[in-house]
């Protein structure tokens, strides 16, 4: 059964980050597609929308790249500094407390990125939201829930980190992501629909679904 929608505001993500699926969240390992796709890039400055506990904006920063890593979650961010400060990459990641449906940064990017984040607006309107912070050159790279429907075997989405399953509202599809940016802009090298399991907190096997959206901004 599909998981009630919800707001994905401030209380939303303030009562996650006091609840039970904190900590199974907060202990996750990089995003496998990130460290796929990424690992090659030489580093430069990066925006991590939606970061969590840090874990991908820790791992950019311990491969050289100036982050900054925002996130609507106070809980989430303290979590956050505390595992940059155990990685000895403090002073490479600037921490930003922000709402992702009104925040405005102060620069643009050579790698924009965002691991399954949901805030109070569209899904598809937040992913243009954060094409619109990559610099002439950079790169926009996308991993999201796929929408239901897209997958017939009945498994479970899943965050990444533990999570429950995302209402339909919080999930895309890998076309209907790249049909919104303009191919005259963008280069569209990563658009995939995959699987892949995980053990979450309870120790049992998941079914992850994910899109994968990986575009750069011609210059």
């Amino acid at each position: 059964m599909a998981e009630q929608a919800h707001s994905f505001d401030k209380n939303y993500w303030d009562d996650v980050w006091h609840g039970d699926r904190a900590m199974a969240m907060a202990a996750g390992q990089p995003n496998p597609h990130l460290i796929r796709e990424i690992g090659n890039l030489a580093p430069g400055t990066a925006l991590d929308a939606g970061c969590g506990a840090g874990i991908e904006a820790t791992w950019l920063a311990a491969r050289g790249w100036e982050v900054t890593a925002a996130d609507i979650s106070a809980d989430a961010l303290a979590r956050a500094g505390d595992r940059a400060t155990a990685t000895g990459v403090a002073d490479r990641v600037r921490w930003v407390e922000a709402d992702l449906s009104t925040w405005e940064p102060d620069a643009r990017y050579d790698l924009v990125t965002t691991h399954y984040a949901h805030p109070a607006m569209p899904q598809l309107e937040f992913y243009d939201r954060i094409a619109s912070w990559v610099a002439p050159g950079g790169t926009l790279f996308i991993v999201g829930h796929l929408q239901h429907g897209s997958h017939g075997d009945g498994s479970a989405h899943g965050h990444g980190h533990g999570d429950h399953s995302p209402p339909e509202s919080a999930s895309a599809t890998a076309g209907a992501i790249t049909a919104r940016l303009d191919s005259a802009s963008w280069d569209v090298s990563t658009a995939r629909e995959s699987q892949r399991t995980m053990v979450g907190p309870d120790g049992k096997e998941l079914t992850i679904h994910d899109v994968v959206v990986k575009a750069v901004l011609r210059q």
